[in-house]
């Protein structure tokens, strides 16, 4: 099957030809009513009085070039310019024929007013007054055969002088005419082609934009929205125009408590499944409560993580002060203990009391040291890459570095995963997860110990790690404290492991959970920022 005809024609071009249509119909309609007149034996006395036989002729002739007019235009061949031209003297001679076929006073001469107006709007220039030229000259030489060959009974020189001078002042009203509207359509076409580019410009800063983006209408469908959105929220189809409650019905309702007072503010939404925390802000588009509601999103990772580089430089100014002050007296206590215990004189008792010693100075430096390790975190420097060649070379790192079997951990993923994150900070948490998982792990026969699980969840497209562990899980009792500093069940921890790998996470926008089901270990999930997203 052919395909329909596709003009290709550029706005500027189609412009000219569209016009040059228009005159064509005019020509088509003129000949044809004539026709009609004709056949119906109704056209008016004046029109082919002195030579019927040669007005039908030229009506049939005119009325025939009409059609094939109409479809060189439409086949935009030949050019434009030699067709208009073409046409208009082609109008001149046969509106001429008519007007010796007819008479000088049957006004067929006027037709020709509107054939120099249309070619002076359809050429630029001074081509209107060469159609005014030729068209004087055409009913002058007419007059002149005339006379020559007794057609008439006196001749009408200052008639059609007078026409002539008509004809000339239509040419300069009509090019001044076209000159005006040309000069504002080339304006037209040159705001309009600023403001598609500025519209396109607009289209991309808003779909490039870091904060999401909807507009909602008076009735609480989304309009429209833009990529952040969409990622912010769960990717959803815009097309469908869903309603705004369905989508985030959260932000639903902080929109209904700020229609009814605009000066309330907005409070954090903390992320679930299908969003993330975010913050909305919301604007009217118009004065007018009923054109909609423009609502900004504003990622609160983001935000959350400038404020922990402050909490964390403010940490680090403290902590140096307490290292300065802690660690010269407590390196003294830990010499002394080693002095005393290699004393030749100390009993057995007195060396328990220096291991005791030696072991709590141990852990008041690894405690420092944990601090200061984390009030020196740099910021993040995140960076895209792919996870699965990143995890099999940290596991060959870990497991030579543990001295466990390769068996003893289980890695399974998908083998298009990237993420973005700094791998620095990445290193050191699933170090100390992988860690921990170890030591709480069971041994199961034939089972791995750990267990490490990377996906995308299908309705975020976020990516996500999971650290699994196959031990008794958390105790319920603890689980809402063992992200906080210093909250240790074990008498040699320090309680700082947990909180710094959610601290570098929030720091690289990322989020680290604990999936706890009965029955079953512990499991730690890192859900990464969407890759797609580049953090500022």
């Amino acid at each position: 099957m052919s395909e329909p005809h596709q003009d290709t024609t550029e706005p500027s071009e189609k412009t000219p030809w569209r016009a040059l249509e228009f005159f064509n119909y005019y020509r088509l309609a003129l000949s044809g009513l004539i026709l009609i007149f004709i056949h119906a034996d109704l056209l008016p006395a004046p029109f082919g009085k002195n030579d019927p036989q040669l007005f039908q002729t030229i009506i049939y002739f005119y009325f025939s070039l009409s059609i094939i007019f109409l479809i060189t235009n439409y086949n935009r061949k030949p050019g434009y310019t030699l067709q208009t031209y073409g046409q208009v003297l082609i109008d001149i001679i046969a509106i001429t024929l008519m007007f010796h076929a007819s008479g000088p006073d049957s006004g067929v001469g006027l037709l020709l007013l509107v054939v120099i107006a249309g070619g002076s709007l359809l050429l630029p220039g001074i081509t209107a007054y060469f159609f005014a030229a030729v068209a004087t000259l055409s009913l002058l030489f007419e007059q002149f055969y005339s006379q020559l060959n007794s057609v008439f009974e006196a001749t009408y020189y200052s008639r059609t002088g007078m026409l002539g001078a008509a004809f000339f002042a239509t040419a300069i009203l009509s090019h001044a005419l076209a000159d005006r509207v040309r000069k504002s359509e080339a304006l037209a076409a040159k705001r309009g082609i600023d403001l598609a580019s500025l519209a396109e410009l607009n289209e991309h800063i808003i779909q490039r934009m870091q904060s999401g983006i909807l507009v909602v209408d008076n009735e609480n469908k989304i309009r429209l929205g833009n990529v952040s959105a969409k990622v912010l929220l769960g990717m959803f189809d815009i097309q469908t125009q869903p309603l705004l409650e369905d989508i985030a019905p959260q932000i639903h309702a902080q929109l209904k408590q700020w229609q009814i007072n605009p000066e309330r503010e907005s409070t954090i939404i903390q992320s679930t499944e299908n969003i993330a925390s975010i913050i909305p802000r919301f604007a009217r588009l118009k004065s007018s409560s009923e054109q909609g509601t423009l609502i900004f999103l504003e990622d609160a990772a983001a935000m959350t993580q400038q404020v922990h580089q402050l909490k964390l430089a403010s940490l680090g100014r403290l902590t140096a002060s307490i290292a300065h002050e802690i660690r010269n007296p407590l390196s003294a206590i830990s010499h002394a203990g080693q002095l005393l215990e290699e004393s030749p004189g100390i009993d057995e008792k007195d060396k328990r009391l220096t291991e005791i010693i030696r072991d709590h100075a141990k852990r008041m430096n690894a405690i420092i040291e944990n601090v200061l390790q984390l009030s020196r975190q740099d910021r993040a420097q995140p960076e895209l890459f792919n996870i699965k060649p990143w995890l099999q070379e940290f596991l060959s790192e870990f497991v030579l570095t543990t001295h466990i079997a390769d068996e003893e951990i289980q890695l399974t993923l998908n083998d298009e995963i990237e993420v973005r994150f700094d791998p620095e900070h990445l290193h050191q948490i699933l170090w100390n997860l992988c860690q921990n998982g170890l030591r709480h792990s069971a041994d199961y026969p034939d089972n791995p110990k750990l267990e490490i699980h990377a996906d995308i969840d299908p309705e975020t497209e976020h990516p996500f790690l999971d650290i699994m562990d196959h031990g008794s899980g958390i105790d319920p009792a603890n689980v809402n404290q063992i992200f906080e500093p210093f909250f240790t069940t074990e008498s040699k921890g320090t309680g700082l492991g947990l909180y710094i790998a959610r601290e570098l996470c929030e720091t690289n926008q990322a989020r680290l959970d604990l999936i706890q089901e009965e029955n079953k270990g512990a499991c730690f999930r890192i859900t990464f920022a969407d890759p797609r997203r580049k953090q500022s």
